[in-house]
């Protein structure tokens, strides 16, 4: 069975750090390309950055290049997402998601396997 577990949220304040895991079971992670999704209350869920199995590839929303970096260590399963300098905007659900295509994927439809989310929450 696979499973998703994401962990590494919280309340933080504006301009602060925090760094998400999200370790997987079930299947090899270095055949998978990982993606971080994000849900603000009462709002769709957006695509946040994902890493390509393959090359590394990564890809970023435009709302956190240069401050988010997503990462990934194969050797235990798990892919990292950086937050820096954080903002009230960056508040919500975050997902991580896998897919077994080799191209980092903004589509949420992409993606077969979801964890259940981590909380994070900025205050201004």
């Amino acid at each position: 069975q696979v499973q998703l577990v994401e962990s590494g949220g919280g309340l933080v304040q504006a301009g602060a750090s925090l760094r998400l895991s999200c370790a997987a079971s079930g299947i090899t992670f270095s055949e998978y390309t990982v993606g971080w999704f994000r849900q603000a209350p009462g709002k769709e869920r957006d695509f946040v950055a994902a890493i390509s199995w393959s090359r590394g590839t990564t890809d970023y929303a435009d709302s956190v290049k240069g401050r988010f970096t997503i990462s990934r260590d194969n050797a235990k399963n798990t892919v990292y997402l950086q937050m820096n300098s954080l903002k009230p905007d960056d508040t919500g659900a975050y997902y991580c998601a896998a897919r077994s295509g080799s191209r980092a994927s903004t589509r949420i439809a992409d993606y077969n396997y979801w964890g259940q989310g981590t909380q994070v929450t900025v205050s201004s």
